[in-house]
Formats: structure tokens, C-alpha cells, sequence
């Protein structure tokens, strides 16, 4: 038997809180689950810094990875298979790419990536086609399948409709993380009707499509991805984390530049600092071993350094206040002088933060971008745009909602036992 059609002489399945079960038969699937660059992934969060507002949220993007491949799972294999428009020749190229999707990132993702100018995405298609336990499985599949792969994940396939399993405004990536993540948060916003999507889902050449009697819980789906995003991704504290993270690293990266002395070696981030990362440098590095280095930087010299360590792993985060660029900017000129005077380095201790999101838009030609649309299969056979059909959704079609906020160190702000007129004057512009 051909390896890609192998099966496993048993089902494996993996105890699951979102799904129940995730279900294994393909050898192909279970092997790629073993490889070393897989299970890393038990070693980054799914959620970043968010552990440190929701005490929940420490669930990993091993379990979000094969959250979406059993969604994925199901639909082409219960919803899709023996309907002419699918093209079952495809399956395991799929379940591949759902299973893969997130390979890529690295120990609290994002912030990470600012630091360093990465992309998760770039080190995905890395580890799909380098010289990895990954590609030495796709390979055995067939010579060009690990291309295949890495184009389904990067969007750049022609095959369209395998594309928008796993990446689109209706996807199955979207559908497992906002489950798991308000799960492990313990909030309610993510909980939407996902068995009623999956039996409205028809697949046509290029996308998957939705039976337009399942309108209504796709507007559900997208209400809960709004919430979820303003009341936990973007939650201030989360983000206050995710600010000291990322002026920690930009510190340990200044001090490596001026030739600083570490009473520890950061070796694990010396070709980060070089920027020179290979990918068997990016590999070893996960959050256990970033966290490791905030420990032990809490004792060193550089008293910015030292500091910003202890208030990530204590927990003593920046307060922040409403910030608006557009018409404060005199103001953030005025608080970077006074806490120059107060003895207080403003580029790691005074930050404006920006979240931004657009909770669906429908495609408009030429933008930077482009968006498919979640389109409607109507009774007819015709296709319509969603928000045309919606009025819940057409109410936020193409509505970036964007929120500022000003981060500062409240303690010392409060501590009067120097400075003591220079820092009223700071609390008196920051409203405190």
C-alpha cells in the first residue's frame, strides 16, 4: 500500500475540551504529529501574554494545530465527500496543511516577531520544505508534496478551495481558536454554533460557501470573533504584558549591541542579536528557555534590564491610560521631557500601544489585502455576498474599530521619595 494511503491498524484520538475527540486513521497525520518540530509546539501558548490576565489561557498551539485539523477533518470528510464539487484526491494535502498551518511560531509569537522583523509564516514554509523530520515525512508522500503543502499555507495554491478551509474569513483555523480560547479563558464570547456551520458548508470551485439557512449562525461566529478579540486579545493588561515583553528583548538586544557583559551568556540569542537566525536556531528557541532568561536577568546589572524581568515574571505590570495620537501627540512630547527630568527612560517606560481590528469586510478590488468574501448559496444556486443579505453584518462591513492606549510604570509615579513636584506634573497630564 502507498504510504499516503496508509492507514493506522487502529484509531488514535486525542481527549479534547473543544472537540471531545480528535481522530486519527492516516499514518501520514500520526507520524507528522511525532516530529520534534510538531511537539514543539507544546512548548509555545497559543495566547502569548494573555496568561497573565486570564490564568486559564495556558493552552499551546500544539492543541490549537490539531483542533483545526479535526475541524477539517470532518468537513471533508462528513460534509464534503461524494459532492461532485470536491475533489477527494485532495484530502490528505489538506489535512496536512490544517495540521501544519502554525508550525512556524515562535515563543510568544507576535511579540517576537516585532523584535526581530520575523515572520511566522517564513519559518512555516521552512520547516515544511527544509532539512527537517516534517519534510522527510511530506517526501515520502511524494517528491513535490512538501510544495504543495507549504503552498496551501503561504495562500499561493491554485487550488483555491483547500485555501479557504484553512484560511478565510469562515476558516477552520478562526472556528477552533475562538472556541479554545474562550474556553481556556473561561469567558463566553467565543461560543458560537459550529455544528450548524459545518452542515451548512457546501464547497464550489474556489471556496467553501454557506447555505444561506445558515445565515444566522454565521452572524453568531462573527459577533463572537468581535468580542473575543476586544474583551480578550486585545485586553489592556494582556497588552501591558506584551509591551514589557517586548521592551525586555529590545533591551537585552541594545545591551548585546554596546558590548555589555551578561553575568549570564544569552547564547540562545546571540544570532537573533547577529541577525542571523538558521532555522535550527529558531527551532531550539521556545518559551521555556525565554523565560528561563527573564529569570535570570533579574539579577544583572543593567538596572532596565533587571527591572522589566522582575515585572513580567512577578506579575508588576505598567498601568495604562486612553490615549488619542491624533490629537495628544503635545502632550506624549511634554511626558517624554518630564520623565527624562524624573530620572525615568521614556523609550522603555513610557509606550503607546495601537490595537486594531476589522471584524469582517467584503472584497474590494485593487486594496491591499483583498479579503473573499463569505458568500451565501442561495436556494436558486446564485451566490451572495453575506453583509447583502445580513444586516447584523453589513452594520460592521469594512468598520476598523482602533483603540490607543499610553503605558507607564504606576509605581514609580507614586513613589514621592524623589522628583517629587517633576512627577505630580506627570500624573496631573496622565490623569491620575
Amino acid at each position: 500500500m502507498r504510504y499516503s494511503a496508509e492507514k493506522l491498524s487502529e484509531e488514535k484520538v486525542f481527549k479534547d475540551p473543544v472537540h471531545r475527540y480528535v481522530h486519527v486513521r492516516d499514518r501520514v497525520i500520526w507520524d507528522l504529529v511525532g516530529t520534534k518540530e510538531f511537539q514543539r509546539l507544546r512548548r509555545i501558548k497559543q495566547l502569548g501574554t494573555t496568561f497573565l490576565t486570564f490564568h486559564g489561557a495556558e493552552h499551546s498551539r500544539f492543541n490549537h494545530s490539531l483542533g483545526v485539523y479535526e475541524i477539517v477533518r470532518r468537513i471533508i470528510d462528513d460534509v464534503f465527500a461524494g459532492r461532485p464539487e470536491w475533489n477527494d484526491d485532495d484530502r490528505l494535502l489538506t489535512l496536512c496543511a490544517a495540521l501544519l498551518h502554525d508550525l512556524g511560531h515562535g515563543p510568544f509569537s507576535h511579540s517576537f516577531e516585532k523584535v526581530f522583523d520575523f515572520d511566522h509564516e517564513d519559518f512555516t514554509q521552512s520547516i515544511v520544505l527544509g532539512n527537517t523530520e516534517v519534510n522527510a515525512i511530506l517526501k515520502k508522500v511524494g517528491p513535490d508534496f512538501p510544495q504543495q503543502v507549504a503552498e496551501v499555507i503561504a495562500k499561493t495554491s491554485a487550488k483555491k478551495l483547500v485555501v479557504s478551509l484553512i484560511s478565510s474569513q469562515i476558516d477552520a483555523d478562526r472556528m477552533d481558536y475562538l472556541q479554545r480560547d474562550a474556553y481556556f479563558t473561561g469567558v463566553s464570547y467565543g461560543q458560537f454554533d459550529m455544528e450548524r456551520i459545518l452542515r451548512v458548508m457546501r464547497p464550489k470551485e474556489d471556496q467553501v460557501v454557506i447555505k444561506k439557512s445558515g445565515m444566522h449562525a454565521v452572524e453568531d461566529y462573527i459577533m463572537s470573533r468581535y468580542q473575543m478579540y476586544w474583551q480578550v486579545y486585545f485586553h489592556p493588561v494582556s497588552r501591558s504584558a506584551e509591551v514589557i515583553l517586548t521592551k525586555i528583548l529590545h533591551r537585552a538586544k541594545q545591551l548585546y549591541e554596546n558590548n555589555y557583559s551578561f553575568k549570564n551568556e544569552p547564547i540562545h540569542f546571540y544570532s537573533f542579536f547577529k541577525d542571523q537566525v538558521t532555522l535550527e536556531d529558531y527551532l531550539k528557541l521556545d518559551e521555556s528557555i525565554i523565560m528561563y532568561y527573564f529569570q535570570i536577568w533579574q539579577d544583572e546589572d543593567d538596572a532596565i534590564l533587571s527591572d522589566l524581568c522582575r515585572r513580567f515574571v512577578n506579575r508588576n505590570l505598567f498601568k495604562y491610560a486612553e490615549f488619542d495620537p491624533a490629537k495628544e501627540y503635545k502632550k506624549l512630547a511634554e511626558l517624554n521631557t518630564l520623565f527624562e527630568k524624573a530620572g525615568i527612560d521614556p523609550d522603555y517606560y513610557l509606550v503607546v500601544d495601537s490595537s486594531s481590528d476589522l471584524p469582517y469586510d467584503f472584497y474590494r478590488p485593487g486594496e491591499e489585502e483583498e479579503r473573499l468574501p463569505i458568500h451565501l448559496l442561495m436556494k436558486n444556486g446564485e451566490l451572495k455576498e453575506l453583509s447583502r443579505e445580513s444586516e447584523i453584518v453589513d452594520a460592521i462591513s469594512g468598520k476598523r474599530r482602533t483603540d490607543h492606549k499610553l503605558y507607564y510604570p504606576g509605581d514609580f509615579l507614586a513613589d514621592e521619595s524623589s522628583d517629587n513636584s517633576i512627577k505630580k506634573q506627570i500624573r496631573s497630564l496622565l490623569e491620575i
